[in-house]
């Protein structure tokens, strides 16, 4: 058989009908926990306050994006107006040019014509009671020059309101960018921020495990047994991106030998497998010392 049939195999033995380890960022597939919950819930409440600049950050790995695709699902079922820019290594013009894009403005051979536009066209949103939300992933990215073309954007707005909301997805070099003097006139209007934390303990790593297991249709007793997950958490540090990659490989450890559950030797052996875990002691010494084997 080749990957994807053992893949397919695998799920089937474990009676899943979808793949529930994947590192695409399904919604379908979002658990909450307090740190993701409370981002989202601060930046639906600044949205709603009118708040102009918005900022969320966290370490690799630890569920940006999901949030972020999340959160445009949320403004597409509230009927509110997006652009989306998922990769903003963009100069100034480009920026403008791709939120052009984004609201259906294009063709300009003028800068100038194309910002008018964009102006004209947020102020006949406005007169309809919105407003234009620019939703940035990986703001990292952001050039210098493209940092303080937003803040000139982010002036867009009537005697009475913000004609546009900025909110800014990055890792935490972002918040060692914005601490530059040059950003300080950007930083300030930054009203909102929120961090994203890995997964805190053993027992919120068995449930993201048990909630996306039983989102790829999985009906039966836990399929991690207690030493597993927690090697999970120690090998991965909490990270959820990392918790998937082994949670995957775990599962296929165990389905090859024939086990009905995933123990810890499979985690190991998964762990083994992948660069980027975390390796503070020897395997079986910290299993000793966390789960007492």
């Amino acid at each position: 058989m080749n990957v994807t049939e053992i893949k397919q195999a695998c799920e089937t033995h474990y009676g899943l009908t979808d793949t529930p380890f994947s590192l695409t960022p399904d919604t379908g597939f979002y658990v909450g926990f307090p740190s993701h919950d409370e981002a989202f819930e601060s930046v639906q409440y600044a949205l709603s306050s009118g708040e102009g600049f918005i900022k969320v950050t966290g370490e690799v790995g630890t569920g940006k994006t999901l949030l972020c695709r999340r959160l445009l699902n949320y403004l597409a079922a509230e009927e509110a107006e997006t652009a989306y820019i998922p990769n903003p290594t963009l100069s100034p013009t480009a920026l403008w040019v791709a939120i052009g894009a984004e609201i259906g403005l294009s063709g300009h051979q003028r800068l100038s014509e194309l910002r008018n536009d964009i102006q004209n066209h947020l102020l006949s949103v406005a007169q309809n009671g919105g407003k234009l939300v620019l939703v940035i992933d990986e703001a990292q990215c952001l050039p210098p020059e493209t940092l303080e073309a937003l803040r000139l954007i982010s002036n867009l707005e009537t005697e009475r309101q913000k004609l546009i909301q900025i909110v800014l997805f990055g890792q935490p070099e972002l918040d060692v960018i914005l601490d530059q003097q040059r950003f300080r006139q950007l930083r300030q209007r930054i009203t909102t921020s929120a961090h994203l934390e890995a997964l805190p303990s053993p027992e919120s790593v068995s449930h993201y495990l048990n909630q996306r297991l039983v989102c790829a249709g999985y009906r039966g007793e836990p399929l991690f047994t207690r030493g597993a997950v927690r090697f999970l958490w120690i090998s991965s540090g909490g990270t959820p991106r990392l918790l998937n990659v082994l949670a995957a490989k775990s599962l296929l450890a165990a389905f090859g030998q024939g086990a009905k559950a995933v123990h810890a030797q499979h985690v190991e052996q998964a762990a083994n497998d992948t660069a980027s875990v975390h390796h503070p002691i020897r395997w079986h010494e910290r299993l000793k010392l966390v789960i007492g084997l």
